[in-house]
């Protein structure tokens, strides 16, 4: 397979997560530069080295961390850098789906017709998006969700392993999914939910 060149790219994050984009990366035949992490004891992580800052002839970044709200703050810091799409070969992705700046396409994740999702997010393997779903920026969708079609995820909000979301439901900003919950009402921004059917167990300033 010929290496396609991305500028100069680095992975942002040299952790669990950081590695599965790398091997995303090979797969499709990208180019590494390096991983940046901040933690002293990683020296080379895959085979590639570990810098503690950004190297200033950094030109493209995949910020490889799962946290939503720590990944977006490292875009605001690094605003001028390029942000590729990176996509596994093995996933399934409509040629009439919309994606944002930074998103990260696992293996085995389907995204169906007329799906829109934004920017620095994570669609986690195996995960399903259905027909006309809208993925605002900064979301996590964790392996083995399942979303129906019409369902809206609204920015910063992380999708727990394994849930479901039924048709038509809106899922406000910085929201918390627990692992397994069944959604089958809207909820509102800033809200952890839990359970099957979804309970709201805490919300936004309690």
């Amino acid at each position: 397979m010929d290496k396609i060149k991305i500028d100069i790219m680095y992975l942002f994050g040299a952790s669990g997560h950081g590695k599965v984009i790398a091997e995303i990366a090979e797969t499709c035949g990208i180019v590494i530069d390096g991983f940046i992490d901040c933690d002293d004891n990683k020296k080379s992580v895959l085979g590639y080295p570990v810098f503690k800052e950004l190297p200033s002839t950094t030109e493209s970044l995949v910020v490889a961390i799962g946290d939503n709200g720590i990944r977006k703050k490292i875009v605001d810091n690094n605003i001028d850098a390029k942000y590729p799409i990176i996509i596994h070969k093995m996933s399934t992705v409509s040629k009439r789906t919309l994606l944002g700046a930074g998103t990260v396409i696992m293996a085995g994740a389907t995204i169906n017709v007329d799906v829109n999702i934004g920017q620095q997010c994570i669609i986690n393997t195996n995960a399903s998006v259905d027909h006309d779903c809208l993925i605002e920026d900064y979301v996590h969708l964790s392996p083995n969700v399942a979303l129906a079609g019409n369902v809206t995820i609204g920015e910063g909000t992380h999708v727990g392993i394994g849930v479901c979301i039924i048709q038509g439901i809106r899922i406000g900003k910085w929201c918390t999914i627990g692992a397994g919950a069944v959604i089958i009402r809207d909820i509102p921004d800033g809200c952890t939910v839990v359970g099957n059917p979804g309970k709201i167990i805490r919300k936004m300033n309690d």
